[in-house]
């Protein structure tokens, strides 16, 4: 597990770095931190593309192995700006007290509940071990969510952290650890073909929810306001390359590439994340509706805010996002 991860990281890196290394070098870096998922695919094409660097900057992309680490180093600024599930922002605020904010939405998760192939219903979880990232953000309250729907409360299962999505679905697959867990695209796809089994996905079993977003260091933010909404403009401006059908093998290939999976994985990857409901919303556009849903997630699994979900405006600040929309219409 270990060689594979630094394999992954090592290529990942390089590849972030080659694509960047014929950019000026005056021009400033962005670090971005994400997971390991089809979920870049907007960075993965601005990379290929040339987009960021035409509009002004580099980016150095960085791949974490689970949430606790994106935390931690977003909070000491070790990068700039984080893509994730946009829960592990509202845990930065109310957990640990930074300042934090969404600036752009991304997807709703493109994530389905899976289980090992002796499991034939939620309740046959009973006793069992989930697979999580962190236990108390994210995507574990969604599955901690649909277990309680079917009977399962806190103490009837055991949670077992296991990092992100890839990680999950290495354990699983390759290793048969864990009883059930959620995974997103292409981890879902390969786990299938593997014999693992779905039990559905959960925009379907649990309704709208705002899952991958951008988000930073307010400060960061107010400093660098012309920067961020450049950024967010280059963004949109690859999402909507990537997602143009007249782009699709490019897009394939690219997911091929950086996540060194099969073409028929990519092309069904692709396929699905097309999908404006289970997959990227058009221009990453931020989900009010889901987040509510999110934050209702929180105060109902976690009883944060005495089992009450807060006003959702302190999480967010939308403005930088505006101003990018302006700049590509210009």
């Amino acid at each position: 597990m270990r060689n594979f991860l630094k394999t992954f990281f090592a290529i990942a890196t390089f590849s972030a770095v080659f694509c960047c290394s014929a950019l000026a070098d005056e021009s400033p870096t962005l670090r971005v931190n994400v997971f390991p998922g089809a979920q870049n695919l907007p960075l993965y094409t601005g990379l290929a593309k040339g987009i960021f660097e035409r509009h002004g900057f580099k980016i150095d992309l960085q791949f974490t192995p689970n949430s606790d680490d994106q935390r931690n180093g977003l909070a000491e600024r070790k990068f700039e700006i984080a893509h994730a599930a946009v829960d592990n922002a509202v845990a930065m605020v109310e957990g640990a007290g930074h300042n934090v904010i969404i600036v752009l939405g991304g997807d709703s998760s493109m994530n389905e509940f899976f289980v090992q192939p002796g499991i034939n219903s939620i309740a046959d979880l009973r006793g069992k071990e989930l697979l999580v990232d962190a236990p108390n953000t994210a995507y574990a309250l969604q599955a901690k969510k649909i277990l309680l729907n079917n009977g399962l409360k806190a103490g009837d299962y055991q949670l077992k952290l296991a990092g992100g999505t890839l990680l999950r679905y290495r354990a699983m697959v390759e290793k048969g650890e864990g009883s059930a867990s959620i995974m997103n695209v292409p981890f879902s796809i390969q786990a299938r073909q593997k014999g693992i089994k779905s039990l559905g996905r959960t925009i379907d079993l649990l309704g709208p929810y705002q899952a991958t977003g951008a988000f930073v260091m307010r400060s960061w933010a107010t400093a660098n306001a012309d920067t961020l909404s450049r950024y967010l403009a280059a963004y949109v401006e690859s999402l909507r390359y990537a997602l143009d059908p007249a782009h699709r093998n490019e897009s394939i290939e690219l997911l091929v590439k950086w996540l060194k999976i099969p073409r028929d994985v990519a092309e069904q990857t692709f396929d699905m994340a097309r999908d404006p409901r289970f997959g990227f919303t058009p221009d990453a556009r931020f989900d009010l509706d889901g987040f509510k849903n999110l934050l209702a997630l929180r105060a109902e699994i976690e009883g944060q805010w005495d089992g009450k979900a807060p006003a959702p405006d302190k999480y967010f600040d939308l403005q930088y996002y505006e101003r990018a929309l302006k700049l590509l219409a210009r």
